[in-house]
């Protein structure tokens, strides 16, 4: 399927971890396309350029795509509706548009509200991909390699659309799989931004006690794997709540009010629920990871 993308004129708005590695996997897996990059800061378009990543960049959206045959939009969620307004000017029905966003169904209502309706050519997508770092400087090659891309069309979508698009994700190694936006957003809640909201959580907690960096101090291994993420950029994050709040409210709902009977239960010393909580926790992430490694698994991300 990747045989559609050839000499087509592919525009990636956004070239930091996400939009920077979609530019380097498919310069350097996918020779015969053109590649522009578009963003605000110069400097890093240059360097995209000069590594390679594109064939070349502007910071005009509506120059850079006015002949495009397919455009990533790889922004934070909450910026992605003043760029479509951008696009709409220029861009035909023949001009397929994607995103990258992690939020799906505020991004299909952004669509409606500022073309009147879903066109047809549009593919909301989301790369189960990423890394606590951010920016260019952090987008690598491989980054889709063997990982997981949702697309979430509508039913009308235009099948030439959805095939471009998960033409590209297939040519930069990514296993493409379609479900509704709502489904979407439901799991990527639980599995994704409910862990980033902890991880954040806890470290601010932390960081706010009297004797703060007595405990990073002496904090082990598992707390550096578990706060990971927490170094994920908060600017992205904050979108990503802002737009998926119901969702995430819905599941930390539920968070809380396991997290207060566990609480209970060390208050009561009760051995028995302890042991039961852990080892149903325990026994249902090893068949995650077994599901994982077997490749029938959302990972997170």
């Amino acid at each position: 399927m990747t045989d559609i993308l050839k000499g087509k004129k592919i525009v990636i708005i956004g070239l930091g971890l996400i939009g920077g590695s979609v530019a380097r996997g498919l310069s350097n897996k996918q020779q015969d396309v053109e590649i522009i990059g578009v963003g605000r800061n110069e400097v890093v378009l240059q360097q995209a350029q000069s590594d390679g990543a594109i064939n070349s960049y502007s910071t005009d959206i509506k120059i850079a795509c006015a002949d495009a045959d397919l455009i990533v939009i790889a922004v934070p969620s909450l910026t992605i509706e003043s760029i479509l307004v951008e696009l709409k000017a220029v861009v035909t029905d023949k001009t397929v548009i994607t995103d990258a966003a992690s939020v799906k169904s505020e991004i299909i209502d952004a669509v409606i509200k500022t073309f009147g309706k879903m066109p047809a050519n549009f593919v909301p997508g989301h790369p189960i991909a990423g890394s606590e770092h951010s920016g260019y400087s952090a987008s690598s090659v491989d980054l889709y390699q063997n990982k997981k891309v949702i697309l979430t069309p509508p039913d009308d979508t235009d099948e030439h659309a959805i095939n471009l698009v998960t033409a590209l994700w297939q040519a930069l190694g990514a296993q493409v799989l379609t479900m509704t936006a709502s489904k979407h957003d439901a799991i990527l809640a639980a599995t994704s931004h409910l862990p980033h909201l902890l991880a954040f959580a806890l470290v601010d907690t932390l960081s706010q006690q009297g004797e703060s960096e007595e405990i990073f101090r002496y904090a082990a291994g598992g707390f550096r794997d578990f706060t990971r993420i927490a170094s994920s950029d908060p600017q992205m994050w904050h979108d990503i709540f802002m737009a998926n709040g119901d969702a995430i409210i819905k599941v930390l709902d539920v968070y809380v009010r396991d997290l207060d009977r566990i609480r209970q239960a060390v208050l009561d010393k009760n051995s028995s629920e302890l042991k039961a909580t852990f080892g149903r926790a325990k026994k249902s992430r090893d068949k995650f990871l077994s599901n994982f490694e077997n490749g029938s698994d959302l990972p997170d991300g």
